[in-house]
């Protein structure tokens, strides 16, 4: 204070015009000027349901109910099928006028009467199958690595662990194979694509002419005739055994006799069939490259 004025000390440079205005009007005039407001940090969306543990919320589901006031919002759900039939079902019944004092005036008529009479045997029905296909419809396929002229090697049955050449897949989606027999005693049979296993080897079986009659049919097992016992034949109690027939002979000769050449042209491809499949201590089968 020097010669009766009083003189406030600021960091703040005064500018012209500006003397006669307060301190809070000089600080409020500046951030106008130089700042500009601060956006306001993004709120990013989270669960009202903390997360105590993997899967484990903070609330119950009741309480998340209440939390999210879902009682106050109302849903529509969308009519079913069977609610659409229940509201499109015609009436069973009708309502027919009948003459006469005591008759009471009307009648309730089913639309639809019973039949008078039943059959004294049940008739048996297909049942619905909800737009499932039968056996005989269904889509055969065939592993990438089964071609024909591979050969495989059979893990079940009575010739489990024997290889054998694919020929063919039939229309039931079996696979036709043969031994041939001369080698390993595998006659022409069918199999199962699940109880094999493809190995990397194959035959070259291009100009092998397969019978035609190789079906399904051909392979179906005929039933055996069984003994019945009748005045005579007390002691009769023998039954009928399988026979291979000529047809089967005949057919096995003219398949083998077309794919055996094949294989004597291959160095050491008859013992690979002949010899048989199998595991001993150590040999694990994923690590196997067939």
């Amino acid at each position: 204070m020097r010669g009766g004025t009083y003189v406030r000390s600021s960091r703040v440079p005064v500018t012209p015009g500006s003397e006669g205005r307060g301190w809070p009007a000089m600080m409020a005039g500046e951030k106008k000027a130089g700042e500009k407001k601060a956006k306001k940090p993004r709120k990013h969306h989270a669960s009202r349901n903390p997360v105590l543990a993997r899967g484990i919320g903070k609330y119950s589901r009741s309480a998340m109910y209440a939390r999210k006031a879902m009682y106050k919002r109302k849903y529509d759900a969308p009519e079913t099928k069977i609610e659409k039939k229940k509201r499109e079902k015609a009436p069973a019944t009708l309502t027919k006028p009948v003459g006469g004092d005591k008759n009471g005036g009307n009648r309730v008529v089913k639309v639809r009467k019973m039949p008078r009479y039943y059959p004294t045997e049940d008739v048996p029905r297909k049942l619905l199958s909800h737009g499932k296909k039968p056996f005989c419809q269904h889509k055969r396929k065939l592993r990438a690595s089964i071609t024909p002229g591979t050969v495989l090697i059979i893990l079940t049955g009575r010739h489990r662990g024997k290889r054998v050449v694919f020929l063919k897949q039939l229309a039931s989606g079996l696979l036709l194979v043969t031994g041939p027999l001369a080698i390993n005693r595998v006659p022409l049979r069918r199999t199962h694509q699940k109880f094999v296993i493809a190995t990397s080897t194959k035959v070259d079986i291009s100009g092998v002419k397969l019978p035609k009659h190789l079906t399904d049919a051909y392979f179906k097992k005929k039933r055996l005739r069984k003994p019945k016992h009748q005045e005579g034949e007390i002691f009769d109690t023998e039954k009928e055994k399988y026979e291979v027939t000529e047809q089967r002979k005949t057919d096995q000769k003219t398949v083998d006799s077309q794919i055996l050449p094949i294989i004597k042209k291959v160095p050491q491809l008859r013992g690979y069939l002949r010899s048989v499949f199998a595991l001993s201590n150590g040999v694990y089968p994923h690590k196997l490259v067939f």
